[in-house]
């Protein structure tokens, strides 16, 4: 398999973590082309503006079937009103981020009804010093998925023990929780009823996440889906004043305020293991015991 990489966000901090990402990808069977300016630097980003919107355009043109990101960071909703949805949706790549690329899979979506990977990227989950240090469940399915071989996946749940038995079908969308939010009122915020939302965040303190969650809330989004996935919700810290108000509150208080199941326990965000997902796609999902299956489409 060959894969083309891009930085269409921030700037990447060490070459040798692209080195060490592109070495291990090509010792387990997929070959990497860096974009000539993936390595570039302008302030935090990964070139100008017009660099990053370029790299879009070149990746389509590309031999490669699957397009990479090498970070994330910020910097695509800058790009957005000048790439061509159409064109980049029309070049049936494998288009795979996180995190700032929630703002390029949401839009894809919202322009041109695409579906993109929310999947792996090149430093966070390929880039360590050791092949071993790689999380196998990451890099399984995100190989399963660009072969096309990729059927169903399934994960721990946690949730109301009213909720087993759930089976939901409907578009799978959504990615980085702030991203998103941000996107709201525009032009590149898919309009999704009856869908599957998945959300993950880092970073941020509860109060920040319930602060959007509470804007999905009352924007009618959340009543609209079938169910909310909560992918990780990490790397915050509390303080003394918090007096117990956590991630797990936020999650108590938002059940009480919508119908719609909020399910925890998807592996997806910044954390160690990531499954790789067609974002915007239609997905069937079923809550047997303690186990959620997510079941993808047969086409790739």
């Amino acid at each position: 398999m060959q894969a083309y990489a891009i930085s269409p966000s921030g700037a990447v901090p060490q070459a040798n973590l692209v080195d060490q990402a592109v070495s291990h990808l090509a010792a387990a069977g997929l070959t990497i082309k860096l974009d000539r300016t993936a390595l570039k630097r302008v302030q935090r980003f990964a070139g100008t503006d017009l660099d990053r919107i370029a790299c879009f355009a070149r990746a389509a043109k590309q031999k490669a079937p699957i397009i990479m990101i090498t970070r994330g960071g910020y910097g695509i909703t800058r790009l957005l009103p000048e790439l061509d949805y159409q064109a980049l949706a029309a070049s049936d790549k494998a288009w795979v981020g996180f995190s700032d690329f929630t703002a390029f899979q949401l839009a894809m979506l919202a322009r041109a009804k695409a579906v993109t990977w929310s999947g792996p990227a090149l430093i966070e989950d390929f880039g360590k010093v050791q092949a071993s240090e790689i999380d196998e469940n990451t890099r399984d399915v995100f190989f399963e998925a660009m072969r096309g071989e990729l059927e169903v996946v399934g994960f721990e749940w946690k949730g109301p023990s009213a909720y087993r038995g759930l089976e939901a079908t409907g578009t799978l969308w959504g990615g980085n929780l702030s991203v998103l939010c941000s996107l709201m009122g525009s032009p590149y915020f898919p309009k999704v009823k009856g869908g599957i939302l998945m959300l993950e965040e880092v970073g941020d303190h509860p109060y920040r996440l319930e602060r959007w969650l509470t804007q999905l809330l009352h924007a009618g989004v959340l009543d609209q889906q079938k169910a909310v996935l909560l992918g990780g919700f990490n790397q915050y810290k509390l303080v003394d004043h918090d007096a117990g108000f956590d991630m797990p509150a936020v999650v108590k208080w938002l059940r009480s305020r919508t119908k719609t199941p909020i399910i925890q326990g998807l592996p997806f965000g910044h954390g160690m293991t990531k499954l790789t997902l067609p974002h915007g796609a239609k997905v069937s999902m079923v809550l047997q015991g303690k186990t959620a299956f997510i079941v993808l489409p047969h086409s790739h």
